[in-house]
């Protein structure tokens, strides 16, 4: 393997640095990857550029879970406006399938993400390029604070969409839920969960997020072979395993979507404000994956920032201050009161029943009390096994819960949303609930 990487940095000292990239064509995501050995583990990436800006500072995407090199080929030639661009997969990450080491068999679990971003910046040191921008989306966003950490001579400039400095504990259920639906085999359910997880399925007026794209992203996730679901235990693991993320020295642009309701845009702010040298945006109308519901507006804002160019006013952004930040709502949808609020609490694989008296919910939670302080052992003992029972004029219906804060004055739940249908259903229920509050209030005044 040694000789791999010294064959890979010759070959970029002989072409005294920019010959390292490929020129870009229509072609040029049809070509296999380029690859790397790094004591074991593969590193695979795309070097690419344009004549006009190849001697640039590169920027290096190091994408989610789920993105691979194609998810980017109708961005790079927006990126193209500010220097050449790396696409880069490191072991079990985007299409990278390798979930062991070849040469000692250990598993690429093994690897945490801060051993991830060290490998970023040893491959950086083995093809000799000496001073990059990152960008870093979604779980590659922790993976580039890391590299910021670790690496600051390396780094210029740094765009993380989609971070959080501490993850909480309803958003660790969300991911162990997933986990738990991928081990039991519902992978209709877990790519669906998936998917209602990542997308604000509350907002898709707004993010205009394709039925076509939806029904992808699904066929992909529920149709994982085997080593896509090793690699998605995983890549979870990691973060689950995560306890901070490194806050960024150098020039940050923190961003996220208006509606993200993955890593919530309060959280996005407060990273921003922990770091010395920051800038903050809101892509408008967009969720967790603006890339794929705001491209024009997303990729022009990395653009303008990257090119030293203010990113104030632009078109499809939203801007905000010091004082702003600190105050956004930290709930993305409004909490809501039903007209019949006692409800009951049914167990999946068992008679036993709860009887509830819900507080408010919303989309994606709710809070609600027992009605038997006697049941408060039961609900705490099952957090994953209880549906809340609902009726409305179409008839009844039920959403499964994930118990997450249990006490006398009252039970705290997110919904699971493993189901299309299910959350089309409650989204229908909540609106003729204001509906009826409404008109109840009008009749009253």
């Amino acid at each position: 393997m040694n000789s791999i990487i010294q064959m890979d940095s010759e070959l970029n000292q002989t072409n005294s640095g920019f010959g390292f990239f490929d020129i870009y064509t229509k072609n040029s995501f049809k070509q296999p990857a380029r690859m790397t050995w790094i004591d074991g583990w593969k590193i695979e990436y795309m070097a690419i550029a344009d004549p006009r800006t190849m001697h640039n500072t590169p920027i290096v995407i190091v994408g989610g879970a789920f993105q691979n090199f194609n998810s980017y080929k109708y961005c790079v030639e927006q990126f193209f406006e500010s220097g050449p661009v790396i696409l880069i997969d490191l072991p079990s990450m985007g299409s990278n399938q390798q979930i062991s080491n070849v040469d000692t068999g250990l598993s690429a679990g093994s690897l945490e993400l801060p051993d991830l971003s060290l490998m970023l910046g040893q491959w950086l040191d083995i093809v000799g390029i000496q001073k990059v921008d990152v960008v870093g989306i979604s779980l590659g966003s922790v993976i580039a604070s890391f590299f910021a950490e670790q690496r600051p001579e390396l780094a210029e400039k740094m765009i993380l969409m989609g971070v959080m400095q501490k993850t909480r504990k309803s958003w660790r259920m969300l991911l162990e839920e997933s986990l738990m639906l991928m081990k039991e085999q519902r992978m209709d359910e877990f790519g669906q969960a998936v998917i209602l997880y990542l997308v604000n399925h509350a907002k898709l007026k707004e993010t205009r997020m394709s039925p076509t794209a939806k029904r992808l992203f699904f066929k992909q996730m529920a149709e994982f072979s085997n080593t896509e679901q090793e690699r998605y235990e995983i890549n979870c693991n990691r973060l689950l395993r995560l306890s901070n993320v490194p806050v960024p020295q150098v020039n940050t642009l923190v961003a996220c979507g208006q509606f993200d309701s993955f890593t919530l845009p309060h959280e996005n702010a407060n990273f921003a404000l922990q770091c010395p040298n920051m800038q903050f945006a809101m892509i408008a109308n967009a969720d967790h994956v603006p890339q794929l519901q705001r491209r024009k507006e997303t990729m022009h804002l990395f653009t303008t920032y990257l090119k030293g160019e203010s990113i104030q006013g632009l078109d499809g952004i939203i801007n905000l201050n010091r004082g702003q930040m600190k105050n956004i709502e930290r709930r993305g949808e409004e909490r809501i009161q039903v007209l019949e609020p006692e409800r009951k609490l049914t167990h999946r694989h068992s008679d036993q029943i709860a009887n509830v008296r819900i507080v408010d919910l919303n989309y994606f939670g709710l809070w609600m009390i027992l009605e038997q302080v006697s049941d408060l052992d039961f609900v705490a003992a099952h957090p994953r096994d209880l549906a809340l029972n609902l009726c409305d004029d179409e008839g009844a219906f039920a959403i499964e819960c994930l118990i997450f804060e249990t006490s006398e004055q009252g039970i705290r739940a997110l919904f699971k949303h493993g189901s299309f249908e299910n959350a089309d259903r409650l989204l229908r229920f909540i609106t003729r609930q204001t509906q009826d509050q409404n008109v109840v209030e009008t009749a009253e005044v």
